[in-house]
């Protein structure tokens, strides 16, 4: 059975379907990768394309997909609720069966030349694959946006690329890393008070002191206050605990959850059908869990 690794590739686009589709096209259309699934949001302006292969198929799937977001989305005229930097901006890849992470990192770190020489674009390895201990937390790189980023590069400040030139263009930069399995996880708040969702985000992040593990910033999306998170390790932190703290961090705004939102797939035991109802998941199915795909691929 054949190495299989996963990349979880973010656009900077979830309103133009059509462009949306020409990059997952891209992307299926590599020979030896599969696309397990995509989505996409318009309030966040971006999508989410799952697919996984043999290593060196997955990296030339990435590159494919990165290559045709950055002839189709122009960073100027991009708006979306999500922090970002470019068009596609962020590529992570994530040993599965019977990969390791040093794989991945080889993988990121090979991607991130070839995109940074053949594509011009300004390239930041993140996570296990970072080259620059700054560059190694997401979001120290996507602080100031694609704006913000724009005008620290012209001035020659950090976040500074590992690859490629130290300016962007109309497709912004891009970040390449390697990873563990994360979780992507919404939930809605009651109320379209932002601020209510920016605090409740603050306590609960890790960086502040919070639940470990969480990664979590305040939007809104849908006309409704939203807390958009990673789970970096839900096996530490699950949705569960996560849910039951904002449950009572929003009680001290008179407010409550009104859903909540997987994003992307699952692992099986990170949640199951009666958890889902129970901390009111909108979305979830037995499509959302990512062994259920597995089981397809030889």
């Amino acid at each position: 059975m054949s190495a299989l690794i996963e990349c979880v590739a973010n656009f900077s686009e979830g309103r133009r379907s059509a462009v949306v589709e020409s990059i997952v096209g891209a992307i299926a259309d590599t020979s030896g990768a599969t696309v397990l699934g995509y989505e996409s949001d318009s309030d966040h302006n971006r999508a989410v394309v799952t697919f996984v292969g043999a290593p060196d198929s997955v990296a030339e799937a990435a590159f494919a997909g990165i290559s045709r977001a950055a002839d189709s989305i122009d960073m100027d005229e991009h708006r979306g609720q999500h922090p970002r930097i470019g068009a596609a901006d962020v590529v992570p890849f994530v040993p599965l069966r019977g990969a390791c992470m040093d794989e991945c990192v080889r993988q990121a770190r090979a991607l991130a030349a070839r995109v940074g020489a053949e594509l011009r674009l300004p390239v930041f390895l993140y996570e296990r694959a970072a080259l620059q201990d700054v560059n190694r937390n997401l979001a120290d790189i996507r602080r100031g946006g694609y704006e913000g980023l724009k005008r620290q590069l012209a001035a020659g400040e950090p976040p500074l690329p590992d690859y490629g030139p130290r300016k962007l263009g109309s497709a912004g930069g891009c970040v390449i890393g390697a990873r563990d399995i994360l979780i992507a996880f919404n939930v809605f708040l009651t109320t379209d008070d932002v601020a209510a969702a920016r605090q409740i985000a603050r306590r609960i992040r890790a960086s502040s002191g919070g639940l470990p593990h969480v990664k979590a910033l305040g939007l809104r999306v849908r006309g409704q206050a939203q807390v958009s998170m990673n789970l970096t390790n839900y096996r530490v932190t699950s949705i569960a605990r996560v849910v039951e703290a904002i449950e009572r961090e929003a009680r001290t705004f008179g407010v409550d959850i009104a859903s909540s939102q997987i994003v992307g797939l699952i692992p099986a035991d990170a949640l199951t059908a009666a958890e889902a109802e129970r901390l009111r998941v909108e979305n979830y199915s037995p499509a959302r869990i990512l062994e259920r795909h597995l089981d397809k691929i030889k």
